[in-house]
This record gives structure tokens, sequence and C-alpha cells, in this order.
């Protein structure tokens, strides 16, 4: 009597069939994540985007729900105490979290799901789900990101120096990411394609990474 054949390791085999990814794409603040993030809204490509809470308050030029879901201070720590952030961290002294359910119910239904997130927050989603796909975003020289942080007038000076001394030390953790993306100025659209281009190739890996979240 012949063997069945194991499946499994065909092309076709059901361990071969790509499940939805988790992409974290992350960076130094100034890079540009937001405008890029929003250009890839705009290509169409299908993908879940989850909203960051934040107790920031919004800048002149931000909307609820679109850039972040701005929440009081009570409401962030309501949902910090029932362990409702996959990721949760003070940075520059406002709270920023990521959605647990949001991210579950999203991969649950088989989509690709994409979260921007700080390089701190990115290192604590490594932890917790290690199969995710990780994507740094980093500018062409410390210089141009100075200007870029300059430009948004946004940061006094003590918080711009702040800022930038961060961003060095963010640098040195390209090791601990999947893929590196150079954000050229005038190239935005280069850079959404890169973006494309690595989900395409994960869609194609010989073994499929497999998101786990509870």
């Amino acid at each position: 009597m012949n063997a069945e054949p194991d499946r499994s390791e065909s092309p076709h085999g059901p361990n071969r069939s790509p499940g939805p990814l988790l992409i974290v794409l992350s960076g130094p603040s100034g890079v540009g994540k937001d405008a890029v993030l929003t250009r890839l809204k705009e290509s169409g490509y299908p993908l879940c985007y989850i909203t960051t809470l934040t107790t920031r308050p919004r800048r002149d030029n931000e909307k609820d729900m679109m850039d972040y879901h701005f929440v009081s201070t009570e409401e962030y720590r309501s949902m910090l105490a029932k362990n409702g952030f996959l990721e949760s961290a003070n940075v520059y002294g406002n709270w920023y979290g990521v959605p647990r359910a949001a991210v579950k119910e999203a991969l649950d239904r088989g989509e690709d799901v994409v979260i921007k997130i700080d390089v701190q927050g990115a290192a604590t989603i490594k932890k917790t789900v290690p199969e995710a796909v990780f994507i740094f975003l980093v500018p062409p020289s410390i210089e141009e990101l100075n200007a870029r942080l300059t430009q948004r007038l946004t940061e006094s000076p003590a918080d711009l120096a702040l800022r930038l001394k961060t961003a060095e030390e963010e640098m040195k953790q390209l090791s601990r990411f999947d893929y590196v993306v150079v954000n050229l100025s005038g190239e935005i659209d280069r850079v959404v394609s890169t973006i494309q281009a690595i989900i395409t190739a994960e869609k194609h890996r010989v073994t499929p990474r497999r998101i786990a979240l509870t």
C-alpha cells in the first residue's frame, strides 16, 4: 500500500497558505511615519489600519480616529487596568497604546493589520508577537531628521534636542527589525511601493508567518 503524500510539504499544502500578517511600522520621531501611512492608505492597498490611542493633546492638523484616538488620562488608565492594550508606553510624558481587541478582531477576519508605533513600542511587540513583520523607517541622515523636526514647529528647543538624542539611540536598534526603508525627501511613493513589495514577499515565504494573539 502506498503511503499518503505529505501535502503539508507540497506548494499547495495547508501549511503553505499565508495567514494574515501583523505589520509593525516604526522609526524615530520625525522620520515621516504619519505621511507614509497616509499615502499607503491612499494607495488602496488592502490593509487594516489600527488607530493608536493617546493622551497627547491633539495638534491643529490632526483628526481624531484618523491620526490617533485622543482620550483622557482616566480613559486610558481604565483600559490599561483591563489589559486592553497590545502595547502601551509613556513617550515624552504622554501615553500611547495599541488596542488589543481591534488588532485581534482584524486578524480573526483574515485581514493584514498595520500598526504605526515608536521604536520602544516595537520592541515590546517583538517580545509578545515575534512573528509580526517589523519595518524600520529611517531618514537619509540625522541632519535631515533635524530639519524635519524643526520644520514641524511643535517642539521647544529642549524637546527637539531630546528627540534628536533619542533618535540617534533608536537608530542603533536596526538589527531588531526585519526590514529597513529609507524615507528620502520627495520620494514617498517609492517608500510606499517598497512597503507593498515587502508585504507581497512575506505572502510568498516558504514557511508562512503565523500570528498567535490572545
